[in-house]
């Protein structure tokens, strides 16, 4: 396979940059390059890959022998709704201690957001300041790309990739207008605001300037049509949607669990109190968003249309609580009633009080240099490899999607055996 250099610079634009996740990704990944942090949770800097028959021995670290990028040559910018520098928001955010930022400050204060496509019909409970002032979905499409031009220009980056970091929008179903590439443009010039969201404004900007876009909320955003014509058409990778860090990585862990065992399930109870992000979800549209992708998981690994007597009847909650003394943290509860040999109850309970951004940084990291890999290697489309690092990974209408962690896990790893000419493992010797 022809993989294209990684030389020069690679610009990482992320849509609201002047978040928890996005800051705390920024100024984790300037810390590591300095030699004051460890990236600890990111595949690309710490994996191992199994090279050969087991017999031989070797298991190079991952970037020692995959072409990425490296993390001397990434530039950090993006968009914001409000306008402070990325050490004032990641301060403001509370995710790392001021004796952290204060490592990286200088390079933190000199990254200021671009002004961000808002719309409240589509974030209720966020109230932007610094935006964009385009009076069509098209007219913004346009500012985008031209910031995206300029940046590349001003931080001469050879290379972009555009990620979405910003807060869960509101539920909008597949309509029309999103089944074809010629249909959304229409939309989009006649500022059909009500099927085009701001999140889509980014991404087909994205691809008009041949970056690949990394969706990492439940948006509808790429998972469309008209995104999957236009980035073939275009010849970008896209993958999404929304990164798998807390209680969903643990489902994708423990649903392939009971199922490997053939133990049935009557029910999964799942809550969660804190972070952020809770607030933004407190809004029922963006909580139907963000429900849609998280009770998606269960019935996919289980099938319950191939085990009816063991997944057909799971009655499957999920609650999000905004808990304002938690901050970035969050606690999820899970409650699974599940059932053994002759129908016997049992039950299993877990409760993880995790912190959300410092799960999700080190995945941003990984998608960055993954997707730019994958446009190196001319890789177009829907990135299922990295289906790994998402809560509801795309497909097309003919794929059923794969959802089993480790299952995922070894296609990702497949896949970069594949890129650097090794044969895959199927683990049969």
């Amino acid at each position: 396979m022809e993989i294209k250099e990684a030389k020069g610079k690679l610009g990482i634009l992320v849509v609201g940059v002047g978040g928890a996740v996005s800051s705390t990704f920024i100024a984790g990944t300037l810390a590591v390059r300095k030699g004051q942090g460890k990236p600890i949770g990111s595949i690309t800097q710490l994996a191992t890959i199994r090279l050969g028959k087991r017999n031989e021995n070797r298991f190079p670290k991952i970037k020692d022998v995959v072409p990425l990028a490296d993390l001397k040559d990434l530039e950090f910018g993006g968009w914001d709704i409000f306008p402070e520098d990325i050490y004032q928001a990641a301060m403001h955010a509370e995710v790392l201690k001021k004796e952290d930022l204060d490592k990286v400050k200088d390079e933190l204060e000199a990254i200021r957001p671009f002004t961000g496509v808002f719309d409240q019909e589509y974030v209720k409970r966020l109230h932007g300041t610094h935006v964009k002032k385009g009076k069509t979905r098209w007219d913004l499409v346009e500012e985008v790309r031209e910031d995206i031009r300029k940046f590349k220009e001003e931080k001469h980056c050879d290379r972009i990739v555009v990620m979405w970091a910003a807060s869960t929008e509101v539920y909008i179903p597949m309509s029309e207008e999103h089944k074809g590439l010629s249909v959304f443009e229409k939309a989009l010039k006649e500022n059909n605001t009500a099927v085009i969201s701001p999140s889509m404004c980014y991404a087909y900007a994205a691809l008009a300037e041949g970056c690949p876009f990394i969706m990492g909320a439940p948006n509808l955003c790429v998972d469309i049509p008209a995104m999957w014509e236009f980035a073939a058409q275009k010849k970008v990778p896209i993958c999404g949607k929304d990164y798998k860090t807390g209680q969903t990585m643990l489902k994708t862990v423990l649903a392939p669990m009971l199922k490997t065992r053939m133990l049935g399930l009557n029910g999964w109870f799942s809550t969660n109190i804190g972070n952020r992000d809770g607030e933004v979800l407190d809004d029922p549209g963006s909580f139907k968003t963000k429900e849609v992708s998280k009770l998606s998981v269960i019935d996919t690994i289980l099938q319950p249309e191939l085990y009816p007597d063991l997944y057909g009847d799971v009655y499957h909650k999920v609650r999000i609580n905004y808990y304002p003394p938690r901050k970035d943290n969050k606690e999820g509860w899970d409650n699974i009633d599940l059932f053994g040999w002759l129908g016997y109850p049992m039950q299993l309970k877990v409760d993880f009080l995790c912190r959300d951004s410092i799960l999700a940084a080190p995945l941003c990291l990984d998608l960055v240099l993954f997707a730019d890999l994958a446009a190196r290697c001319g890789f177009s489309g829907i990135q299922t490899w990295l289906s790994f690092y998402f809560k509801s990974p795309m497909h097309d209408f003919e794929t059923i999607p794969e959802h089993d962690l480790f299952i995922q896990y070894s296609k990702l790893k497949n896949t970069l055996r594949t890129i650097i000419g090794e044969k895959t493992i199927d683990h049969m010797e």
